[in-house]
């Protein structure tokens, strides 16, 4: 190596040194015991909130010293000290999904009030990442765990629970785990969005889901849409259409299908509507209906969609409205009680939607 590399490497360290040895030393706990004038003990407990065992004037000596020094405590090491981190899991399976979004601006937004850090982990709709991110999570030692996933089963969950982890599901139930669960009242949607489009006139409706035999909020909707019907005892028919969005073959072959159901119910003299199991189906659905029948589609065919993303507005679709935000907050909320010692039966929150009619079903 030439002389002059050499030269430049070496100063180059020498300056790093430098730097290192010039670089501001952080306060230290006992640096500002020193300060107050007091002990560690009185320091921790002031950082603990244990402000009722210390006097008013030490208190503002200890809140001097934090503010002169800069102090800033590691969190991290304090937690695991006190076996506590303050860390939550957030397993997503879609953050596409608008749903998804504002569960986690929920979720944010808890954590924030009640002091912990969620760790997100989106698993793009891959029931491997799902299981590999439920094995990494236990390793970072959380103390709980929000699950809104799309293939989740008890045997994925086992590692959680075994580890004495609390476990929320959002919108799903998992057979044999016995967890809190947190999501809207399916049944009581399906059953508001069915009686909506009967009230306006439409005898012949599809209801029109991704593939539910595994995922239990596709199967209340679905069964709650099938008594719907049933309950009409003959005034209106109704039907069952799979829309598999991971597999576009599958989803235009389902689509073509669809098109001769509602071209067959409009000759017949049937008034044709479309019930979108939730927001993802939704947009294809509307997306195919003004390719297919042009601007002008609500005038054939109505839609309704269980979630109200913002472009259901724009697009005038009628929508059963979930309160999602405060879904993901009632979440922390649940785990916050159990991880602060409440032990009750697994619960079950379940929050109503709201019908925000449109021009979808005004046709």
């Amino acid at each position: 190596m030439p002389a002059g590399g050499a030269k430049r490497s070496h100063n180059a360290d020498d300056a790093a040194k430098d730097t290192a040895a010039t670089a501001p030393r952080r306060a230290t706990i006992s640096d500002v015991a020193r300060e107050a004038g007091t002990g560690k003990t009185s320091i921790s407990r002031y950082l603990n909130g244990e402000l009722g065992v210390l006097s008013p004037d030490l208190r503002a000596r200890i809140e001097a010293a934090i503010e002169r020094l800069d102090y800033r405590p590691n969190q991290m090491a304090r937690g695991l000290k006190r076996g506590r981190n303050r860390l939550l899991g957030l397993l997503l399976a879609d953050l596409a999904n608008p749903y998804s979004v504002e569960i986690l601006q929920g979720v944010e937004e808890a954590c924030h009030a009640l002091g912990y850090m969620p760790l997100i982990c989106h698993a793009a709709n891959e029931v491997d990442m799902e299981r590999r991110y439920l094995q990494l999570l236990t390793t970072y030692r959380v103390e709980g765990v929000i699950v809104n996933a799309l293939g989740v089963r008890e045997s994925m969950l086992k590692p959680v629970a075994s580890g004495g982890i609390p476990a929320v599901l959002i919108d799903r139930t998992v057979d044999g785990l016995d967890a809190d669960m947190v999501g809207l009242d399916n049944a009581a949607a399906v059953r508001l969005g069915t009686e909506h489009l009967l009230a306006r006139g439409y005898d012949d409706i599809v209801f029109v889901v991704q593939p539910f035999e595994h995922v239990s909020s596709r199967r209340e909707r679905e069964a709650a849409f099938r008594e719907s019907l049933q309950a009409t005892k003959g005034a209106a028919r109704g039907l069952t259409h799979v829309l598999d969005l991971h597999e576009e073959a599958a989803v235009q072959a389902a689509l073509a299908a669809l098109d001769a159901h509602v071209e067959a119910a409009l000759a017949r003299g049937a008034r044709c509507a479309l019930f979108a199991a939730n927001a993802p189906v939704a947009l294809r659905l509307a997306l195919h209906l003004k390719a297919a029948l042009g601007a002008q589609w609500q005038q054939r065919v109505a839609l309704v969609a269980i979630d109200d993303p913002e472009w259901a507005e724009l697009a005038g679709i009628t929508t059963i409205r979930q309160p999602t935000r405060e879904i993901g907050y009632r979440a922390v909320e649940f785990l916050h009680e159990r991880i602060e010692g409440a032990a009750p039966k697994a619960r079950a929150a379940a929050f109503e939607g709201e019908l925000v009619v449109r021009a979808s079903t005004l046709g």
